[in-house]
């Protein structure tokens, strides 16, 4: 898995490096130049977009097929997940086990949104803010 981001995050730097503007700039810079992001962020925001999606109602897919949602107002949120505990690989890195601990560190405010454009909003000051643009 990591191989393969690596091989795409390199695609992504070639490319970046072909465009006249950017040439001798760091990668970060380039990425802020042309309005990028990484892969690791694209993913994050399109996993959490997912999620946002299928808790809220708007995918038409019952969220009881990938998640279970803690009924508990103790720490974070209010649509916090559990994490089954897994032994097999591909369990372990299926979409529902592996989006759990990314959904449950996002804060309440961003959570309680009731349109997707407001939850696309919110999540992508959170990236810029919290996980840093890289």
């Amino acid at each position: 898995m990591v191989k393969d981001i690596n091989i795409l995050e390199k695609v992504q730097r070639r490319a970046t490096r072909m465009i006249v503007e950017c040439r001798g700039k760091s990668y970060d810079k380039r990425l802020e130049l042309l309005g990028l992001t990484t892969l690791e962020n694209r993913r994050f925001r399109a996993d959490m977009l997912e999620v946002f999606k299928i808790l809220k109602g708007f995918e038409g897919i019952s969220a009881d097929s990938f998640f279970r949602v803690l009924c508990t107002k103790t720490r974070g949120h209010s649509l916090k997940l559990y994490k089954e505990r897994v032994n097999k690989d591909v369990l372990k890195f299926s979409f529902g086990n592996r989006v759990i601990d990314q959904w449950n560190s996002l804060s309440e405010d961003i959570i309680n949104t009731n349109s997707i454009n407001s939850f696309k909003n919110r999540i992508d000051n959170y990236i810029r803010t919290k996980l840093g643009e890289s």
